[in-house]
Formats: C-alpha cells, sequence, structure tokens
C-alpha cells in the first residue's frame, strides 16, 4: 500500500522581480504539497483546499530548500563523545601527520561511537549525503574503515555517503598500495590519494597508482591536493591528462587544490578550461587562512568546473574548530568574495546541495518537480538568499516525506 501524506502551506521560490532601485528580490509562495511514497506527486496553490482524510503536517510557510551534500569529511578523525582536547602545534603537513601517526591506535576502538556523533551533526544541520575520506595506512590497517561502515549502516535510508580509501601517510609505502585495493574489497566505494609530490615524492607513479587501482574496481577518484604552486599546476595538469586517457571523464574530484590560486589568472583560465572538459570536480572547505589563497572558485564555475564545498573534519588533532555545518562554508565563501545581493547569495547555495538550487541563474523555477524526491531542509526565511547570509540555526529536516 502506498503511504500517502500532505505537506501544507510550504514556501518556495518561484522566481524573482526586478526592483525600481535596480536591484532583484526572489519571489515566494505558499503550495501544499502532496507526497507519495518518499515522492513529490502533486503541488496545489495554497487556496486550494486539501483532500480531507488524509495525514497533513503544517509547515507554517517554512521556506523549503533541497537537502546539502558535504562533500569533503573525516568521519574517523573527530574527538566528538571524547575528553576535551586542544590540538599540539606542529610546524608542518609532515609533523602533523607523525603526531596523528602517534594517536591512531588509541583512537580506532572508538571510531564507530565517533563517526556516529559526527554523522548526528551533519544531519541536524541539513546534509544528507557525505563523502568521508577514511584513513587506510600501515598503523591501523582497515580498523577505521570498520568503524565508518559500521557507524554509516545504522543511518540508511537517511544519508548516502561516498566513502574513500584514504592513504593518509602516503600511498606510495610499505604495504599500502595492498591496504587500499583491500579496503576497495571491504566497503570502500571511492579511491583517495595525497600530495603526489610532497608526501610520495613521485608525482607521476602516485596518480597512475590511483588510476590503476580506480580502474581495478571501477571506482571514482578524490585526491588530496595541498601541494601549491607550479607543482601544484603540474600535478593537476598531469592527473587531467591521465583521466583522458584513461576515459575516467565525470569520475574524479581534487580536493582543496590551493595551487590553482596561486597560478597567474591566464594559466588559471587554461586549467579551469581543461578540468571542465575531462569534467573533473573541485572539492573546498574555503578555509580561513591569510597566508594561504584558495581555488579561484568564480573564475573555475564560469568555465563550467564543477566546485563543491565541504567541512572537512573538525574538532580533530588537525583542528579543535568546526560545526558541521556546510551552509557556513557557503556563507564564508560569499563574505570572502563580497557577494552581498540577494541573486549571487542565491546562486551560491548550488556549492553545498550538489548543484540543486529552486531557481536557475535567470531566475526561473527548476525546483522542486513532480517525481522529485521529497528531501528538504525548512528555515524561517524569506529566501535562500537570506540562508546563505544568515545561517538560520532553527532548520527541520525531511527526508522522503519522513522528518528527521
Amino acid at each position: 500500500m502506498s503511504k500517502i501524506k500532505w505537506l501544507s502551506n510550504v514556501k518556495l521560490e518561484t522566481g524573482e522581480k526586478l526592483l525600481e532601485n535596480g536591484t532583484v528580490e526572489t519571489e515566494t509562495a505558499i503550495f501544499h504539497l502532496k507526497i507519495e511514497n518518499g515522492k513529490i506527486v502533486e503541488q496545489l496553490d495554497v487556496k486550494e483546499p486539501i483532500p480531507a482524510g488524509q495525514e497533513v503536517i503544517n509547515m507554517k510557510q517554512k521556506l523549503a530548500l533541497p537537502t546539502f551534500k558535504e562533500m569533503h569529511n573525516h568521519l574517523d578523525k573527530t574527538y566528538m563523545t571524547l575528553d576535551w582536547k586542544a590540538c599540539t602545534p606542529v610546524a608542518n603537513l609532515k609533523e602533523r601527520l607523525t603526531f596523528e601517526a602517534a594517536e591512531l591506535t588509541l583512537l580506532s576502538d572508538t571510531t564507530q561511537q565517533r563517526a556516529t556523533k559526527m554523522i548526528e551533526t551533519l544531519l541536524e544541520n541539513g546534509s544528507t549525503h557525505i563523502r568521508t575520506h577514511v584513513n587506510i595506512d600501515p598503523y591501523i590497517g582497515l580498523k577505521n574503515l570498520e568503524g565508518v561502515i559500521a557507524a554509516l549502516d545504522n543511518f540508511k535510508g537517511k544519508v548516502t555517503a561516498d566513502i574513500i580509501a584514504f592513504p593518509q601517510h602516503g600511498l606510495l609505502r610499505e604495504s599500502v598500495p595492498t591496504l587500499m585495493r583491500e579496503a576497495m574489497r571491504s566497503g570502500a566505494t571511492m579511491v583517495g590519494g595525497l600530495d603526489p609530490a610532497g608526501i610520495d615524492n613521485a608525482i607521476e607513479k602516485s596518480l597512475y597508482e590511483i588510476m590503476d587501482i580506480a580502474n581495478e574496481f571501477n571506482a571514482d577518484v578524490d585526491i588530496h591536493l595541498h601541494d601549491g604552486g607550479f607543482v601544484g599546476y603540474y600535478t593537476t595538469d598531469k592527473w587531467i591528462d591521465i583521466v583522458k586517457d584513461a576515459k575516467y571523464q565525470g569520475r574524479s574530484a581534487l580536493s582543496h587544490s590551493f595551487c590553482l590560486g596561486d597560478i597567474p589568472v591566464a594559466q588559471q583560465k587554461l586549467v579551469a578550461s581543461r578540468l571542465a572538459e575531462e569534467d573533473v570536480a573541485i572539492m573546498s572547505t574555503i578555509p580561513i587562512n591569510l597566508g594561504r589563497v584558495i581555488p579561484p572558485i568564480d573564475l573555475l564555475d564560469d568555465h563550467g568546473v564543477k566546485v563543491h564545498f565541504g567541512c572537512d573534519g573538525f574538532y580533530d588533532s588537525w583542528s579543535p574548530y568546526g560545526t558541521g555545518d556546510v551552509l557556513e562554508k557557503a556563507s564564508r565563501f560569499c563574505e570572502l568574495t563580497r557577494k552581498i545581493d540577494e541573486k549571487s547569495l542565491r546562486n551560491s547555495l548550488k556549492w553545498v546541495t550538489g548543484g540543486i538550487v529552486p531557481l536557475n541563474a535567470d531566475g526561473h523555477k527548476v525546483w522542486p518537480n513532480i517525481q522529485d524526491e521529497a528531501s528538504f531542509v525548512f528555515f524561517e526565511a524569506a529566501s535562500s538568499a537570506e540562508v546563505i547570509a544568515r545561517k538560520p540555526s532553527d532548520r527541520l529536516v525531511m527526508i522522503h516525506g519522513e522528518l528527521v
């Protein structure tokens, strides 16, 4: 038997209008949505009556937006549920990795417990998809992977996930290539990599090993790339070549990619065109660091490169900060780049929803549609622009027609 309910008094964005002062205002209207088996099957104007005798949830004119996608995370690293612990300062990435290695075995027995708390936090903030990197290394083998998979299993039907086998302490060392393959056979769904120059000290060898594992398991790829300047640029260019040769378009991403902000604009445009052509995505966490540039996200977007935001790890050996609210990343990016008008704020929602927005760049309604999944984040807000700018904390999350 099909399960039917109505969501009454739902605010949806319907278009935009140009005001006399030249600014744009988002237009909204109130609707009743009929949900059947987790999908939208009918939309009524608020003046039309809902058929009697059916379950009704009154959304009280809250604004419905698409659920969020947390596209760069480390579920296995957080200290959440443990006693407070600030970070130990280090001089560089290699020192941080050495410090992390020392505590991996101490933390591995609580991976499921800690990951569960982080998933709950992300979900409460509106993220219903999580892309998580999970350490695969000589110190703990697959223990973190086992804990993360167990945690995610308890959220089936609520949260979907990409689970990336991540060689945090280097891919080209000891037994790691073998462990990576074992991880892919044990539940990991994507292949990761880390700084082919800075950590593996062999750009081509590292990148080809990543692609070899991906081909072997028919899996997508997401590579951490902190290497900056020309070295990072060369690594990016080489990866694009490998993607093209392997016909792996649309199946890989480069995370962080600070190097793209280090190079001249002419080179940025060149590599952006190549990234778009081979459909290589860029994942950014919009870090606050006065000494570090971030990728030229607007330029990448203008060239058709897919860009997604993520919270990264938070409250762990790397940083005591972070909230698990990916909306905060979109707000921070808009503040950094001085996006202050309605339209540019509204359009920035795409970077935390996997590209799904209520209104397209021309201001025409494109979401939600009949037969779309009935998954929403509800806000007390006038528009998605207000949501991006003000980050309302009072939210309701609905998945397949069920309130979480």
